[in-house]
């Protein structure tokens, strides 16, 4: 009886006044709550966060702005060789198309001249075929736009006269040309050659 109540009363020490089992108690809730937050913790996988930054953002913006300028550039640059070759063609083919129509114009001379020639082995009036020529040629030029310049008797012009010789000389005025030496010619408004001239020099007058 006393054995068995001995460890009756051994067993009822080592229990509280609830029933529990003081020996065989779990861990306290605090290191439950940590070992639980560290498992958590060490098998958690990290997030990588999807937002875009603002630095990347305008980055972005800027490269799409240079691509189309990029772009927009070199179809100028294209549009600008189109239209380069496109006048430079125009401008040839305007050019083609006045000469051809100038020496259209020249074409009766040189059928005169043929004439002319033909004549002279004929015992023709030469001299008079060549004047009917010249009158016909000048007449070709003068459609063409093409005028003589005046020189003999007109005061000296350096913008259509070239002064070959300088004569002084008591019977015309200063700076009068005396003599055409070779006829100038200009195209419209344009000068094709300045008439060379001999240039009176008197300086009393």
């Amino acid at each position: 009886m006393g054995k068995t109540n001995g460890k009756s009363e051994g067993k009822t020490a080592s229990r509280d006044a609830t029933g529990l089992d003081l020996e065989r108690e779990l861990p306290a809730s605090h290191d439950r709550n940590e070992t639980s937050t560290q498992t958590q913790v060490s098998g958690a996988e990290p997030q990588v966060s999807a937002e875009i930054s603002p630095l990347e953002l305008e980055l972005q913006k800027v490269k799409a702005e240079r691509d189309s300028l990029l772009d927009r550039l070199a179809r100028a640059q294209a549009e600008f060789e189109n239209s380069r070759k496109r006048a430079g063609k125009e401008q040839q083919e305007f050019r083609d198309y006045a000469a051809a129509d100038a020496m259209r114009a020249l074409l009766p001379v040189l059928d005169s001249f043929e004439r002319a020639l033909r004549a002279k082995s004929e015992a023709g009036d030469f001299r008079g075929g060549v004047e009917l020529i010249f009158k016909q040629f000048q007449d070709a030029l003068s459609k063409l736009g093409v005028r003589e310049i005046p020189a003999k008797g007109e005061p000296f012009d350096p913008h259509y006269h070239e002064a070959i010789e300088v004569v002084d000389t008591a019977d015309a005025p200063d700076h009068q040309v005396l003599e055409e030496l070779q006829r100038g010619y200009k195209f419209r408004d344009r000068l094709l050659r300045p008439a060379m001239v001999k240039v009176a020099r008197n300086p009393g007058k």
